[in-house]
């Protein structure tokens, strides 16, 4: 038997939405292992929160102090690392946001145990797992098997469905939390949060993505966007060129997304491009180009010019509500 230990993610007073898909991931391990899952939630003022998560029918284990206020990954991880140890876990997961990037490779260190990112998918037999993962900008898929007796993931949310919750919940358990501050070498500067009426881009349902063919005006994308309810994007092209913020940028260097609709316009397809969206339920292209890559994996393509055909579409939009 293995146990699975998936750390939670917060903010606002709410558990972030990329902890369920990540707990789905831990629950696929526990089924081919026949563990069990427990999920770690550390914070300041957070005890409330352990219900929430108790409720996908999971052993929740609430590390409450003020040291854990702030997710400084020096001071998490010697606490998810002895949880770990304590549990029995075999299996020590979080989704792949920067903080589970950030917080995860020293908590393997801490256990000496092995780490395969951004986790696709997981395979083998016999009560053992392997963990498939994207290499070369998701051109090619390893599956990755991990020798070590603990192994440490962070799984890529946009390929897990979210777990459901279960018909009875599990229990919620105290952590003693025994990190001093005043021997932290890191410490919390500040927080500068973007504001926006838009959703945020890596939980929206739509999303809107511009390239090197808007020159810089974004006004229709984010027309289109505003009439659709939808999250802007752009790729790296847009954002190397300093015409729109870092935390639009889209693909293998930024943020990767899987919405119902994602519209890709002004954008060619570039391979490091395609690897942050192309999970999209459905895939709208608009291009002059009609050679562009990106009509590879679009669902619907149209060869048009984005100035017209975004205010266009915008247009319509507004005029069916």
């Amino acid at each position: 038997m293995s146990n699975v230990l998936i750390v939670a993610e917060h903010g606002g007073g709410a558990i972030r939405k990329s902890t369920f898909h990540a707990l789905a991931a831990g629950q696929e391990i526990a089924r081919r292992t026949g563990g069990k899952v427990h999920v770690a939630l550390l914070g300041k003022g957070v005890s409330a929160l352990g219900a929430d998560l108790a409720a996908y029918g999971v052993d929740v284990h609430v590390a409450d102090a003020p040291v854990l206020e702030h997710p400084i990954a020096e001071a998490l991880a010697p606490v998810i690392a002895d949880l770990a140890k304590a549990l029995g876990a075999s299996h020590v997961g979080a989704a792949a946001t920067a903080q589970g990037k950030d917080l995860l490779p020293r908590v393997a260190a801490r256990l000496g145990a092995g780490m395969a990112t951004e986790v696709l998918g997981f395979g083998g037999d016999g009560g053992g797992v392997t963990f498939r993962r994207p290499m070369w900008a998701g051109n090619v898929l390893a599956e990755v098997e991990i020798a070590t007796p603990v192994k440490v993931f962070t799984v890529r949310t946009t390929e897990f469905a979210p777990a459901q919750k279960a018909a009875a919940p599990g229990a919620v358990h105290p952590v003693p939390v025994t990190v001093d501050a005043s021997s932290l070498r890191t410490r919390h500067a500040g927080f500068r949060e973007v504001k926006s009426e838009r959703p945020e881009l890596t939980e929206a349902r739509i999303v809107v993505a511009g390239g090197r063919g808007t020159k810089g005006d974004f006004k229709a994308i984010e027309a289109l966007a505003d009439a659709l309810g939808a999250a802007v994007g752009a790729s790296r092209a847009a954002v190397d060129a300093g015409w729109v913020p870092n935390d639009w940028q889209v693909g293998q260097t930024g943020k990767v997304v899987a919405p119902e609709l994602y519209v890709a316009a002004g954008i060619s397809g570039a391979i490091q491009h395609l690897a942050g969206m192309k999970g999209s339920k459905v895939i709208v292209a608009v291009n002059k180009d009609p050679d562009a890559p990106i009509f590879q994996i679009a669902d619907y393509g149209l060869v048009a010019d984005l100035f017209q055909a975004l205010p266009a579409l915008a247009a319509k939009v507004k005029a069916s509500r």
